[in-house]
């Protein structure tokens, strides 16, 4: 049960969604997760500063997850998802921040796992 959320400085294309979407449900399975109960969520257009200054071509990604993965994984997603973006909306990789917040508490269809 992961939730991806993108926060991107600049527009984001319904096709670049799309493609972006279809990349993370394949890699999602790096950190023992499946496309089938993905959510993915996209915020274009956000206000971003990195080393105090305002870029058009910044990404954060907050990965939710039930449960946990392996470092190697997280390390492993992390460069999938820098060359996700770059590939797609073209922004370097020393411009995305990915942060991973694992959970034991997960709500779904009126109930928790």
């Amino acid at each position: 049960m992961p939730f991806i959320n993108t926060k991107y400085s600049g527009d984001i294309a319904p096709e670049q969604e799309n493609n972006i979407k279809a990349a993370l449900g394949e890699a999602v399975s790096i950190i023992g997760k499946s496309e089938n109960w993905l959510m993915v969520g996209f915020e274009p257009n956000c206000t971003l500063y990195f080393k105090g200054e305002k870029s058009e071509k910044l990404a954060f990604v907050d990965v939710s997850l039930y449960g946990s993965a392996s470092d190697s994984a997280y390390e492993k997603f992390t460069a999938a998802v820098c060359k996700i973006l770059a590939d797609n909306l073209g922004v370097p990789s020393d411009n995305v921040y990915v942060k991973y917040s694992p959970t034991a508490h997960w709500g779904w269809n009126g109930g928790n796992f």
